[in-house]
Parts: C-alpha cells; structure tokens; sequence
C-alpha cells in the first residue's frame, strides 16, 4: 500500500499532481459498481496492462483498492507539499517587505493565525536539523528565519 512518505520519494510536486488528477478524473468519470449489471468488488489485482479505460464502453474503468489507496495518499502528499511550500512563499512575501495583515490577507486568514503557522513551521525547521538523518537547518538560519519572522505588526 502507498504511503504519502513513500510516495514523497518518487513523486515531485507537479508529477504527484498530475497522477493525483488522473487517477481523480478517472475516478469521477467510471460507472459506480452499483450501478453495473455485474457489480463485483474491485481487488488489488493488477492485470498488467494499465488499462484505464473500457473499450467496449468507452468508459473509464473504476479504480482498484490499490489505486484508490494511493489516490489518497497522493491527496495527502499535495497538502503536505503546499503547506510547506506555503511558508516558503510566507518567508518570501516577509523578505520582499509584506505586514502579517497583509500576508494573513492573502492566505485569507487573520495576521496572527498567518504568524503563528509560520513560526510552527520554523519550530518544525529547527527539530529536524536535531534528528538524526535530516539535513535540518543550522541555529544560524533559524534564528535568521525568527528575525525575518519577526514580530506582529499593528
């Protein structure tokens, strides 16, 4: 079964997306196993031949345990890549001069709730350079992230 950590060691970002958004249109667009005359449970079973679409019918085929397994963890590795990709785009908006207001607008949520996630997200920066086998951030960029960060504007 794939996990989003596995999957993050294969999958970049817009290749995550796009496999996200294949397995998802064909999802939507295959007949519901209730609604066919013989309805069977789908298995995990992999015929080999990637087939996604019935020829016959020319519809899509629905998906299998194995690959609506991994539709869901493909949904949760792209919310995991936005979020951080979201702080980063968050040290970029403060570098380039934006308020916590204005920086809270465009996430649409408040200056203090836009604040607080980003220094979560440094707190989260700074553990990982102490476990092992990360290559974290060193206390030099840290305190460097918490003086961009700074504090709340008024």
């Amino acid at each position: 079964m794939a996990t989003p950590d596995e999957l993050e060691r294969q999958y970049t970002l817009l290749s995550a997306a796009a496999r996200f958004d294949a397995l998802r249109t064909r999802d939507a667009l295959a007949p519901s196993p209730d609604d066919a005359d013989d309805a069977a449970v789908l298995d995990d079973g992999d015929d080999g031949d990637g087939a996604e679409s019935d020829a016959a019918t020319d519809t899509a085929t629905p998906l299998n345990r194995k690959e609506a397994l991994e539709l869901l963890a493909l949904g949760e590795l792209l919310a995991r890549k936005a979020a951080y990709g979201r702080q980063l785009s968050v040290r970029s908006a403060r570098r380039a001069g934006a308020s916590w207001s204005q920086i809270g607008a465009a996430l649409g949520t408040s200056k203090q709730a836009a604040w607080e996630a980003h220094n979560r997200w440094i707190d989260e920066q700074a553990k990982q350079d102490r476990e092992a086998g990360h290559w974290g951030v060193n206390d030099k960029e840290i305190d460097a992230a918490r003086t961009l960060a700074g504090e709340l504007d008024n």
